[in-house]
């Protein structure tokens, strides 16, 4: 008897098979036999995005929520080219996303012959902002690209993968592969370092009396072990990105104060006589582009080669999995080290400084940091949206306890915390869910709300709303002599438009305000909306760079 089983029949099983339990995108032409077996075999929840350029995002926010695979689903040329911002900044934030869309048939492929949203050299588009992009070309190979897609995808350094499956091979019946059974993705083992490149970093570590770590995301599965080298005397800081590992509530970490437009840091990094950079880039973003002078003794570990170097120049550099080789550290200096008595104490000092000091530029915006933390959940997940409340307070100083719970456009695009959030929202279970966002970003992709309402998700939407795009008017004032083209914004009431799906709505017009506002808003189970009036509240200051004397 003939097999009724296709590969859109084996997608859907394959996804089911490595954990999968929720993917995000549109149903199209080029991809209707996946979705119509993922319906059919009912294991796995489809959540419908108003458009791929959201769903990228979704998957994105669901896998850094999640820990595990973000799945995105597209159809071909112009629906996997509205998908490309999204997997832009999976790729930037080392997001695991699996990317599927349609091709246009075999026998069509590639000629350019103007066939239904027929691509020109799809293939390369996507390999231009994915970590890996394949086709499968036949149907017995398509087992082994999905298998070879997700190892990608979930393998240190992580990030998204695309996988095109011709329309035609998707319709085509095979036998079930018999591996299925009991199927286990083959994820390689963390690299762990050679004996004597462990011994190296020992002696180097060793000889520290001042010694700083800079986490990033790249250790977010770390924390059991950064908190021990803690103990053992280090102080730390943490990327943006790499947030709550440990909390910036810990009396030695810094959090994200990383030093630019900060003289208190700046002058303590002076005195730092290691500092390990572990799983971060030193990016550009966090250092004023480079201009702010880390301590001149760094000691890089990443599992990435290419990362030796690539910003801040180190005295030595380990290949390796963050977890496994401090791990392996460890009991190589426990009792070796010989911290200066009075380093601590300077570090607290500093760090009081750096955070007071830079807490008095936000003015009235200064307490919505304690205000938010005050009313939401410890466990919450924080997602922000680029706004110049994000940039400031969210991103510097409100403290997370677990990297799972915060979530930023790492890549600083604008518009992409609404439907980050959304994925996150669905990756949750039981946590609630707290996006911030600027009115500029919000109304960019104001259609991906209904995905929430559709979805009945527990989310709380808090929409700082000036009218304009306030940080690019900051720009403006400090390039172009305070000309403000462009930036002014005309959009619906907000009370109107959460009126239109029955959104719980509130709205904020006193600073002192902000917390309670919230609060109330988060105690509502499933998805309401928060209006901050900034022109009520007051204008946002200028913050750094942008309030610097010259």
């Amino acid at each position: 008897m003939a097999s009724d089983y296709t590969v859109g029949d084996l997608v859907a099983e394959f996804l089911s098979a490595c954990g999968v339990p929720t993917a995000f995108g549109i149903a199209s032409v080029h991809n209707i036999p996946m979705l119509d077996a993922i319906g059919r075999r009912n294991s796995i929840r489809f959540m419908m995005a108003r458009g791929e350029l959201g769903g990228a995002h979704m998957a994105d926010g669901y896998a850094r929520a999640s820990g595990g695979l973000g799945v995105l689903f597209s159809s071909t040329g112009p629906g996997a080219a509205n998908a490309v911002g999204g997997l832009f900044e999976a790729r930037f934030a080392g997001s695991p996303v699996l990317h599927i869309t349609g091709m246009t048939a075999t026998k069509f492929a590639d000629r350019e012959m103007g066939t239904v949203h027929d691509p020109y050299d799809q293939l390369a588009m996507l390999r231009s902002v994915c970590k890996c992009a394949y086709r499968v070309r036949s149907a017995q190979q398509a087992m082994g690209v999905l298998t070879r897609a997700a190892i990608d995808a979930l393998s240190s350094p992580k990030g998204p993968v695309s996988v095109e499956i011709p329309i035609d091979l998707q319709r085509e019946k095979i036998e079930r592969p018999a591996m299925l059974d009991g199927f286990v993705l083959p994820l390689p083992p963390p690299r762990l370092p050679s004996d004597a490149e462990l011994s190296e970093l020992a002696t180097r570590v060793a000889e520290a009396k001042r010694p700083m770590m800079w986490v990033g995301s790249g250790a977010a599965h770390a924390s059991s072990v950064v908190h021990k080298m803690l103990d053992l005397g280090f102080t730390m800081l943490n990327s943006t990105n790499g947030k709550g590992i440990v909390s910036e509530e810990h009396p030695l970490n810094l959090g994200a104060l990383h030093g630019n437009g900060m003289p208190e840091v700046q002058a303590f990094y002076r005195d730092v006589d290691l500092l390990l950079a572990v799983g971060t880039r030193l990016r550009g973003h966090e250092t004023g582009e480079f201009a702010v002078k880390l301590p001149d003794n760094v000691v890089q570990i990443d599992v990435d080669p290419m990362a030796n170097g690539r910003t801040y120049a180190n005295r030595y550099f380990v290949g390796g999995d963050a977890k496994a080789t401090l791990e392996a550290l460890l009991p190589r200096i426990e009792g070796r080290l010989r911290v200066d008595p009075a380093y601590h104490a300077e570090f607290t000092a500093m760090k009081q400084a750096a955070r007071s000091n830079f807490l008095a530029t936000l003015g009235v915006y200064g307490s919505f940091s304690a205000q938010l933390r005050a009313v939401m959940p410890k466990d919450a997940i924080w997602v922000r949206d680029v706004t110049q409340s994000n940039t400031t307070w969210g991103n510097r100083i409100f403290p997370v306890d677990n990297p799972r719970n915060s979530i930023l456009p790492t890549g600083a695009g604008i518009g992409q915390g609404l439907q980050l959030g959304i994925g996150a929202a669905a990756a949750a279970n039981g946590r609630k869910t707290i996006v911030m966002t600027g009115d500029g970003g919000f109304f960019l992709n104001v259609g991906e709300l209904w995905t929430a309402v559709q979805e009945k998700l527990d989310l709380t939407v808090i929409v700082m709303n000036d009218r304009g795009y306030g940080v690019i008017k900051r720009i403006q004032d400090a390039t172009q002599q305070g000309r403000r083209f462009f930036a002014d914004l005309q959009g619906p009431e907000l009370s109107k438009l959460a009126a239109l799906s029955d959104i719980p709505y509130f709205r904020c017009d006193r600073a002192e305000a902000f917390g309670e506002t919230v609060g109330k808003a988060i105690a509502v189970n499933g998805l309401t909306l928060v209006e901050v009036n900034m022109n009520a509240v007051g204008e946002f200051p200028p913050y750094y760079p942008f309030n610097q004397r010259t």
